[in-house]
């Protein structure tokens, strides 16, 4: 489903690896819990390329609907045991144990984890949501 004008060009994609947590996490972000969210560095390319600050996205949710855009803040590439409480807190998932538990089951669920491995880090906020 192609998102409204005019963001029908805007990068898309969703949180997490199942529609399950897509949704789970996009409830987090509308709620204004989720304010930062994080990659591994070898997942982006050119269909989900790295954000850029002042770049709007369209989040989807967990059936491919589009249901906000976002607009990043700040992007900064760092690895996996470099992100602080802080931004781990941000990522509205819990204190930073779970944050650390929860990430490090992901990436090994998604090509691999390692304490050294590069993480993209983006703080963003909402600026739309959409009806759905």
């Amino acid at each position: 489903m192609k998102p409204p004008a005019p963001y029908e060009n805007a990068v898309t994609f969703q949180f997490g690896d199942s529609p399950e947590l897509a949704d789970e996490l996009l409830a987090l972000v509308l709620a204004g819990t989720k304010t930062a969210t994080c990659g591994a560095l070898r997942d982006f390319n050119a269909q989900e390329p790295v954000p850029e600050a002042g770049r709007r996205d369209v989040v989807l949710d967990g059936r491919g609907h589009p249901a906000c855009v976002i607009e990043t803040l700040s992007v900064l590439i760092q690895r996996f045991d470099q992100v602080d409480e802080a931004f781990a807190v941000a990522e509205g998932e819990g204190p930073y144990e779970a944050w650390r538990d929860g990430h490090i089951a992901y990436f090994e669920r998604n090509g691999g984890y390692a304490p050294d491995m590069m993480l993209v880090c983006e703080r963003f906020r909402v600026v739309e949501v959409f009806e759905r």
